[in-house]
Parts: structure tokens; C-alpha cells; sequence
């Protein structure tokens, strides 16, 4: 497999072209280099924010039911995501219609109107999302996690904002936000799938338009991992059927020659009804219905999750069960067989993955934005075959240090206290 082409437009846009064989659809993808680790206290919120504002109108398409009817004409699946690092903006349709989803990314992302009226409405909307997440315990545990875990760090703040920052941001300061970091060289395009004939030229006629502005964009602070967490233990008392658990250790970095690793041991211990921590805490215990663990890294910093379903009656055996197969790892490494089925794993979920349009352009287009080269699907794998036990090991060493342990649980279990003793390595 061979890495697809990238053009760069005139004024430094990249654009990633991703033939996909045998395809009649096609997902446009446009990346931005922003998220919540960029802002300011006062700014946090801002980027997730402008995000539901580039679906409010443009000049040409006045009102948000104008740019939703005509992408739902044609059965087009098109939506927007926040992360901390990074906002995407994304059409999948018939290739036929590729000029349209061209057209209408490129009005939307610089051409959206950021109406005062429409602005205020928003915030309602927002500040329902908020509620929405922090009312469900599964989605809102990672907000608690990371606050934890990336303490003093822009990392450790929630993307939606604050809800008195969502009630005061001013049109200005959205606008002038994202002036500074939707600009070309923080971008980048990638059409996948079915790529008609003129596709490129579609593109360089719109989004190589944007021209290059002084920069008034900031990098963020790089997170400097302590050597012990100051305040490890976020809890939640409230009064659910079932504990929300979850548990975290700083991760490797995107260019960690131990990255390959970190992956595969999530994939040991809870990637699948297979794994470690499924066999044995809910098959041979029967001590929770859902329960995984994964790697996953960003530019300088990263992170491995534990997260489980538990009843309250078995908290604190499933908590030592956990921190039993973590330590098992560490004393006694893993077996061939375990390692061989993790390999087969992530090479059959690449395969599969990479099977849709949508996934091609994130793998690529993530790439090509945060490391500025491509890897294909073949490289990757060839990467995680070369990990041996011994590496598992390493890694797990490097992760599974007791003194940066972060732990959120949402449930009724009481106080905070009586969930630190629970916690014990």
C-alpha cells in the first residue's frame, strides 16, 4: 500500500486525496489545529463553541435549516467534533455531489455569519450539552479523570467551558478566536473515497482562496507530567444504580518508540471479551457488565485508561482485582499467546476500519496535521509486530507508576475519604 498523494495549495492549505477502490461515496474532512487546550480560562469553552456556530449560516445560506435541508436532500451523514488538540468538520455523500460538499465545508468554515442573535441562542444549547454530559456519569467520568490527571494544564479542562463563560463570551472574542487559528498552515483537507475527476481543482478553487493572516495564534504549554499527583482521587457522590469507575496513568507521546506497545497492552489487558480484566473481573468474578482498557496519545503527553460498570456492593474487590492484573503485568509480563492475539487484533480492526471513507480521512488527515507525514495502514502494523514481551513490560513500567495514579468514580458510595481507602496500590 502506498501513501496517498498530498498537494499543497498556494497558500500552504494541505490537501490529502485518498482514492478508496471499488467506492461510490466519498468524506470530505477538514481538520483544524485548535481545541480547548488552547484557550485561556477566560476563553474556555470558545473552540467547541465556534464549532456549533459554523452550522448557524453563511451569506449564501442565511440560516442553519438552509445548510441541514440541502445536505439532507441527498442522504449526506455530516457533522462537527471538539477534542482538546483538535476541532473536524466532516460531509460523507454520494461522489457525485462532491462540488457541494466542497462548496459548502469552505462557506461554513469561513464564511459563517457568528449572528449575535443566533450566538445567544447557542448558549442555551451549549449550556443544555453540559447538562446532558454531566447528568450522564459514563460521559461526564473523563471530564472528572483528566482534571486529575493533567493537573495546572489547559489538558485538564473541560471542552464545552464553563457555563458562566458560555453566559458572557462576546461575539468579538468568538471572532477574533477564530480568525486566529482557522488559517491555512493549521488546517488540513482530505477527501477519501470515490475521487471524481476534478475533485483537486473543486478544492484549490475554494479553500486555496484563504489567504495566509498574520498569526495571531499561541501554541499551548507542553504538559509536564509531576512526579506525584497533587489531588489523584475525583469523586462524585450521587445517587446512581451503578458506580462509575474509572482509572488513568500518563501515557507516551505521539513519537514514543514505546507507542506501539502502550497500544498493544491496552488491547491485553481490556480490549476485547477476551482480555485480562474482561476474563477475569467480569467473567471469573462477576463483578461488573462492562469493563476495557486503551492507550491513547497526543503530541506530547498521553493517556491509559481503565474505565468499568460496577455495582456498589463490589467496588472495592473489582478496584483490587484491577490493580492485581496491573501488577501481575509488571512482575510476571505477558505470554506469547497473549501477544500474538493482540497483534491479530489491532491488524483485523485496521482492516475493518479502514474499509470506510470516514476512517481513511482521520488516519490520514490526523497525520498529516499533528506529525506532517503519512503512515500507511501496512507501516503501522509492521510497527507492532517488532513489539516483543519485553517491550510490554517496558511500557507497563513506564505506566503503571502507583504516585501518578488518577481515579474518578461517580456513585453512591458516601464520601471522598471513604473512596481513598478503597484505592490503595
Amino acid at each position: 500500500m502506498k501513501n496517498p498523494p498530498i498537494h499543497h495549495l498556494s497558500n500552504g492549505m494541505p490537501v490529502v486525496m485518498v482514492p478508496l477502490t471499488g467506492a461510490e461515496s466519498m468524506t470530505l474532512l477538514v481538520l483544524c489545529k485548535v481545541g480547548s487546550r488552547y484557550e485561556t480560562r477566560e476563553l474556555n469553552g470558545a473552540s467547541h463553541f465556534i464549532e456549533h456556530l459554523m452550522f448557524k449560516g453563511t451569506k449564501r445560506r442565511p440560516t442553519s435549516t438552509d445548510i441541514s435541508r440541502l445536505l439532507d436532500r441527498y442522504g449526506a451523514a455530516y457533522n462537527a467534533y471538539t477534542d482538546k488538540d483538535v476541532t473536524g468538520y466532516y460531509i460523507k455523500m454520494d461522489a457525485a455531489h462532491t462540488e457541494l460538499a466542497v462548496d459548502l465545508l469552505y462557506d461554513m468554515l469561513f464564511y459563517s455569519h457568528f449572528d449575535k442573535k443566533e450566538i445567544d441562542k447557542e448558549r442555551g444549547v451549549i449550556i443544555e450539552e453540559i447538562n446532558m454530559y454531566e447528568d450522564n456519569p459514563q460521559m461526564h467520568i473523563d471530564d472528572l479523570l483528566e482534571a486529575s490527571l493533567y493537573p495546572d494544564s489547559t489538558l485538564g479542562w473541560d471542552i464545552a467551558g464553563p457555563r458562566e463563560n458560555i453566559r458572557k463570551i462576546t461575539r468579538e472574542q468568538l471572532v477574533g478566536y477564530r480568525d486566529a487559528y482557522y488559517i491555512p498552515e493549521r488546517m488540513t483537507v482530505v477527501l477519501a473515497g470515490k475521487i471524481i475527476p476534478d475533485a483537486l481543482k473543486l478544492i484549490t478553487d475554494r479553500f486555496g482562496k484563504i489567504k495566509r493572516p498574520i498569526g495571531k495564534d499561541t501554541q499551548f504549554t507542553p504538559f509536564v507530567a509531576p512526579k506525584r499527583l497533587p489531588d489523584p482521587l475525583a469523586f462524585q457522590d450521587k445517587a446512581t444504580e451503578q458506580v462509575q469507575f474509572s482509572m488513568a496513568f500518563h501515557g507516551f507521546a505521539a513519537n514514543d518508540p514505546l507507542l506501539p506497545a502502550a497500544g498493544l497492552l491496552g488491547s491485553i489487558l481490556g480490549g476485547g471479551m477476551s482480555s485480562r480484566l474482561f476474563t477475569k473481573i467480569r467473567e471469573h468474578h462477576g463483578l461488573c457488565y462492562s469493563i476495557g482498557a486503551s492507550h491513547a496519545a497526543r503530541e506530547d503527553i498521553g493517556i491509559f485508561g481503565i474505565q468499568a460498570g460496577l455495582e456498589k456492593r463490589n467496588v472495592e474487590k473489582a478496584v483490587k482485582a484491577i490493580i492485581h492484573e496491573l501488577k501481575s503485568i509488571l512482575t510476571k509480563g505477558v505470554t506469547a499467546e497473549e501477544l500474538r492475539r493482540a497483534k491479530d487484533q489491532v491488524r483485523g480492526r485496521l482492516t475493518l476500519s479502514f474499509e470506510d471513507s470516514a476512517s481513511q480521512a482521520e488516519w490520514y488527515g490526523r497525520q498529516w496535521l499533528f506529525k506532517k507525514k503519512l503512515e500507511t495502514p501496512d507501516v503501522r502494523l509492521a510497527h507492532f509486530e517488532k513489539v516483543t514481551r519485553t517491550d510490554i513490560v517496558k511500557a507497563a513500567k513506564r505506566l503503571f507508576r502507583p504516585e501518578c495514579m488518577a481515579v474518578a468514580v461517580i456513585g453512591p458510595l458516601g464520601t471522598k475519604q471513604y473512596v481513598q481507602k478503597l484505592m490503595k496500590w
